[in-house]
């Protein structure tokens, strides 16, 4: 089973090589905003391959190991010949001063957290940032004594060469992280490597994409058909609408109802989808058989896997009903590929299993079409406003393929389930009302299998929790919870327990990620 191709020759692309970093995804998102495409990509790439993929520049990210231990990982020493412009980031300056023979060594003192951070020497690298600034460090080594083809850029207290410039070739290197909010002008910074030091004129717009993706699966489709997969999220709701622009009627969307959805979410998709935007669609009811694959199952992982095969059987099953169906085609996002550990050109520890990327049995018979594999969050929607989907949709929040499974924590059961569905509806009702949809970015209501003593009118109760999770985030590569007003948060917990029953207790989550995840499994 194939996949798409990354996007075909962008005019401008800039390589991240991922040395473990918490933040390199970051670094790629941060690109972006500069209008120039990105790429994360393991660190080792070959240089042949880098050739390939011809970039403008190159970003060493940050990493948790040390430069001078055994086995370190480094980039391919031969990247420093390319003539091309090169920024190391925290492990990334290290491994790059070490490999043009300056040594890295612990530090006198370790720095983590804001910085205040000195400029002393001009560099078109911090061109319009003030001579002090905040700047955030995470490390304990350091470079020691640049040779004489080093200037140092910058500096803080305990770290003398927090920046430095090679004398002689574009290559440049920062101990702290622009990549973070937390360094003030950490975007300005990347801004001066990306468009003057590399010299990308910023061209990368959601409409060449949208351009350069119809024709790459024109090419590849031909005459033959294309089956989307369809939730009804955002994520898929793209992929339909930029597939019927490609290749119109030869384009069937596949509904599976898993008996794991929010209420009226199959009314929505039907109109959505079968009426409005007048799409083969064809709905497929399995909710008996998802649950009963679930019964007794508590592990998350195993949930998660359990469903992936469920859909798989299902999906395969209606597609044999459709004539000439040849492509698959899913809405993997490039976090889901980072997360799931299955960017081939990218070393990823598995966070968690998506059950639609790398989960595919090879016998399914399709060839796997991705057009947004390459696109953040927010990308995917500017992609779908740009094809004229509703705000509505473009902008409902996010919801996990494995559905209410993953947020029915222990077993899921339908009565469980029931309980969820009111729960969360009255959470996101309450947020539209007080117009606050739009400024969290995703909310919900998680089901936990935690009893606890109640009272109601003169009765004890011993039933069970809700937990209520709402966060904001730029790009879902990290979150903060959301701080919405305790009136809010009242008129939530208010009519849960008087209006769900089988709720005695709400309690709000204000976990960040990291270290917690979006998702409570």
């Amino acid at each position: 089973m194939s996949h798409t191709p990354a996007l075909s020759a962008p005019a401008e692309r800039i390589l991240v090589l991922d040395f473990g970093s918490q933040t390199a995804q970051l670094i790629a998102r941060r690109v972006r905003e500069q209008n120039v495409f990105s790429q994360l990509v393991r660190h080792d790439l070959p240089i042949e391959r880098i050739r390939e993929l011809a970039p403008k520049g190159l970003i060493l990210s940050g990493g948790p190991a040390s430069v001078y231990e055994p086995g370190a990982p480094a980039p391919d020493p031969r990247i420093f010949e390319l003539g091309i412009p090169i920024l190391g980031i925290c492990y990334g300056m290290q491994a790059t001063c070490k490999a043009l023979g300056t040594e890295v060594s612990p530090g006198t003192h370790r720095e983590f957290g804001r910085t205040e951070c000195r400029v002393t020497s001009p560099s078109p690298l911090f061109r319009g940032v003030t001579q002090q600034t905040t700047v955030w460090m995470s490390h304990g080594d350091q470079v020691k004594n640049p040779t004489a083809n080093w200037t140092i850029l910058a500096s803080t207290d305990d770290c003398p060469a927090a920046a430095v410039q090679h004398k002689t070739a574009p290559i440049y290197g920062l101990q702290f992280h622009p990549e973070v909010t937390h360094t003030v002008l950490g975007g300005k910074l990347l801004g001066n490597f990306v468009r003057d030091i590399c010299g990308c004129q910023g061209t990368w717009r959601m409409s060449s994409f949208i351009q350069q993706q119809i024709e790459l699966v024109r090419e590849r489709v031909g005459h033959r058909r294309v089956i989307c997969g369809l939730s009804g999220g955002v994520d898929s709701s793209v992929v339909a609408a930029l597939l019927s622009r490609a290749i119109g009627d030869r384009l069937s969307c596949i509904f599976v109802d898993n008996g794991l959805l929010r209420t009226g979410e199959q009314d929505e998709v039907r109109h959505r989808f079968g009426e409005h935007f007048r799409t083969d669609l064809h709905m497929v009811d399995a909710s008996d058989r998802f649950l009963g694959e679930l019964a007794g199952v508590t592990d998350p992982q195993q949930k998660r896997k359990i469903i992936g095969k469920v859909f798989i059987d299902v999906f395969r099953a209606e597609a044999k009903s459709i004539p000439d169906a040849h492509f698959l085609a899913q809405g993997t996002l490039y976090p889901d590929v980072i997360e799931s550990g299955a960017n081939k050109d990218g070393p990823a520890a598995t966070i968690k299993h998506h059950h639609n990327v790398g989960g595919l049995p090879k016998e399914l018979g399709f060839e796997l079409i991705e057009p947004l594999r390459d696109l953040f969050k927010d990308e995917v929607r500017a992609l779908g406003l740009e094809l004229g989907l509703p705000d509505d949709m473009i902008w409902r929040h996010p919801f996990p393929g494995p559905g209410l499974a993953v947020r029915c924590l222990g077993e899921v059961r339908q009565d469980r389930l029931e309980v969820l569905r009111k729960a969360d509806a009255i959470v996101l009702d309450e947020l539209r009302k007080a117009g606050l949809y739009r400024q969290v970015q995703q909310a919900f209501a998680v089901l936990l299998p935690v009893q606890s003593v109640g009272v109601m009118g003169d009765f004890r109760t011993y039933e069970e929790t809700v937990a209520v999770r709402a966060v904001t985030t730029e790009d879902f590569m990290t979150a903060d919870w959301a701080h919405l007003p305790h009136s809010v948060l009242q008129a939530i917990s208010t009519r849960i327990t008087n209006s769900v029953r089988g709720i005695n207790r709400v309690v709000y989550d204000i976990s960040s990620k990291p270290p917690s995840t979006i998702e409570w499994e």
